[in-house]
């Protein structure tokens, strides 16, 4: 017989806790107007690098911020203890908004995106002529990952000692990408190469990618020599680099106003995110010409109006020619 009032117990009532728990909640946020302005640096499994003014501060991403990523790169807001003292930890309230974000999946069939690094402007693609071999169909990938994200690219030839540049570039003249070529020898200790590199990323934030191997991080090492990371070699059984950078970690240039972000190694640069109808933006000269094209043109079909744009010669030709062969690179693997 079930008891009510003051003669009932423990065991005559059975009572779940709210699922809401017993304090009001509210959907209104504080502001953090107070907060303060900081960049991420680095990230290291769930913990955040983040310069602000002239020290650096750990931090972690507050609760209210939910699933939101916080890459390398970011401009945030921080609050909690701002000492940078050891064993200290500030918080991420917001994230600002990004004026760029580069982007990649693993494989052009996954859709989950994965943000490189944020507020870059500059993309320094890597790549070196020999030892291992040059990969043309990922540099056209990363390519179309510049100019969806609105980078510029710049093109970095390493080991001019061990293979001529020309044949790569003249695959590449059409699109008139700034580009730098370098040599081993020359980053052993010729300070002219390093600054004719420094002058190219003096006053931007670039990105470094390229494959393992191509001596990306000994390049970012000469460029910041207080800051070496580690090298590897390239495997003599399969030509590939082996991974020696893990994370991202974005470093000031001495003695220049600017930015380099060092990138792990990449063996595949996914676009599933890609847009195709995007990367037109990047030819000027050709765009105009796609108003007469059909509905949803690949630009790589019979009736494409770019074909009769170049023949009046407003283009010239090559430069159609490469961004087909942009536009065909998203549609096979860049794995060789």
């Amino acid at each position: 017989m079930r008891r009510y009032g003051k003669h009932t117990d423990e065991d005559d009532v059975r009572v779940r806790p709210s699922r809401r728990g017993t304090r009001p909640r509210t959907h209104l946020r504080p502001k953090h107007e107070d907060a303060a302005e900081g960049f991420v640096v680095t990230v290291d499994r769930g913990r955040f690098t983040c310069l602000v003014e002239d020290r650096m501060i750990t931090a972690m991403k507050a609760r209210e911020l939910g699933r939101k990523s916080v890459v390398v790169g970011d401009r945030v807001a921080l609050v909690g203890d701002l000492s940078g003292a050891k064993d200290t930890l500030a918080r991420i309230v917001r994230i600002e908004t990004r004026s760029s974000t580069l982007r990649r999946t693993a494989d052009d069939d996954d859709p989950f995106e994965r943000v490189v690094v944020a507020n870059a402007d500059q993309l320094a693609i890597v790549t070196a002529l020999a030892d291992p071999e040059p990969r043309p169909r990922l540099i056209d990938r990363c390519l179309v990952a510049a100019y969806d994200a609105g980078l510029d690219p710049l093109l970095i030839l390493t080991k001019a000692d061990l293979a001529p540049a020309e044949p790569l570039l003249e695959t590449y003249a059409p699109l008139g990408i700034r580009h730098v070529v370098t040599s081993a020898e020359e980053f052993g200790g010729d300070p002219a190469a390093v600054a004719r590199v420094r002058e190219l990323l003096t006053d931007r934030i670039t990105a470094f990618v390229g494959h393992s191997g191509v001596g990306k991080t000994t390049l970012v090492n000469a460029l910041v020599p207080d800051r070496r990371r580690a090298t590897g070699q390239v495997n003599v059984v399969t030509g590939r680099g082996r991974h020696t950078t893990v994370s991202a970690l974005a470093l000031a240039l001495p003695d220049a106003p600017g930015w380099v972000i060092d990138t792990p190694g990449v063996r595949s640069f996914g676009l599933h995110h890609v847009d195709p109808s995007r990367v037109i933006h990047a030819f000027p000269d050709l765009e105009p010409g796609t108003a007469d094209c059909p509905r949803a043109c690949s630009h790589d079909e019979p009736d494409c109006a770019l074909d009769a744009w170049v023949a009046a010669g407003h283009a010239e030709p090559a430069r159609l020619t490469s961004l087909r062969r942009l536009l065909a690179s998203r549609e096979r693997p860049d794995k060789s």
